[in-house]
């Protein structure tokens, strides 16, 4: 349960579900406007921060920097759609209500929101005095008990950031394919060639040699070069993926909500700047 004291401390810290698991920034209090206590908080969720989502915070735990409620972050997030502009109607809160289960809540059925730091670091200097002599009492509108003397105006701030997700993929695929290849090579061969020569001194004695008359067989054996093909695999490059990053420029847009204040009831010849 977070008490009154502890509302500049809850704004801008950092909402978690029962898991722990990060909500988003909380923006707003709302405070019950007969008995002044914090009923709901706002917690900033969507991209950017971009939706306000009301929790209850009857069961919340307030932890350092990080305020803990007992619901799931799914549970959180689908909440009925509230607009934050600075007063829950009935009608709101008891949707709210049946919601998170918490039947009709308090007595009261209206709430209003606190002035607001909306960032971290800056609880404790908001507190407002309400009454002469009651210093610290958080403002709230006329609607109230405890309104000071000061009205907060609040804006909304675009807030813009990047994320990295996966916009496609690459890949490397090595595959074979087969090509003829055509080359000329010199080959060689032996022929047969009858040479004749005439008896001589020299070649007498060979001449001579063996029967006068007589059958004989001389041969002799022939080569040729033939083209012998051999293939090899050998190395010829590396390839690989590399990847660059390129920066585009992209336009966000959004719609922001800021708050005016006008005068009703006071002539301007009695405004005094």
């Amino acid at each position: 349960m977070i008490s009154e004291q502890q509302i500049q401390q809850v704004i801008g810290t950092t909402a978690v579900d029962a898991d722990g698991d990060k909500l988003g920034k909380v923006g707003e209090v709302y405070l019950d406007d007969e008995t002044g206590r914090p009923e709901w908080a706002t917690v900033q969720t969507g991209l950017f921060g971009t939706k306000e989502t009301f929790v209850p915070l009857a069961q919340a735990d307030l932890s350092g920097s990080q305020l803990r409620f007992p619901y799931d972050k799914s549970k959180i997030k689908d909440a009925p759609k509230v607009d934050a502009d600075g007063h829950l109607s009935p009608q709101e809160e008891q949707e709210l209500y049946r919601y998170y289960g918490l039947g009709s809540g308090t007595d009261t059925t209206v709430t209003d929101t606190t002035t607001t730091a909306g960032t971290a670091g800056l609880a404790g200097t908001g507190g407002r005095t309400d009454h002469v002599g009651e210093p610290g009492v958080v403002g709230r509108d006329t609607s109230g008990p405890t309104t000071d003397n000061a009205m907060t105006r609040s804006e909304e701030r675009l807030s813009v950031g990047t994320r990295t997700e996966e916009a496609g993929r690459a890949r490397l695929r090595k595959y074979v394919v087969t090509e003829n290849v055509t080359e000329t090579v010199p080959v060689s061969h032996e022929e047969v060639r009858v040479s004749r020569e005439p008896i001589t001194d020299a070649n007498m004695g060979n001449a001579m040699d063996g029967p006068a008359i007589s059958e004989e067989e001389h041969e002799v054996t022939l080569h040729a070069e033939r083209p012998v093909v051999a293939k090899e695999a050998v190395p010829v490059e590396r390839i690989r993926l590399d990847k660059e990053t390129v920066t585009d420029q992209e336009t966000v847009s959004a719609d922001l909500r800021k708050e005016e204040i006008e005068v009703d009831g006071v002539r301007d010849t009695d405004r005094r700047v």
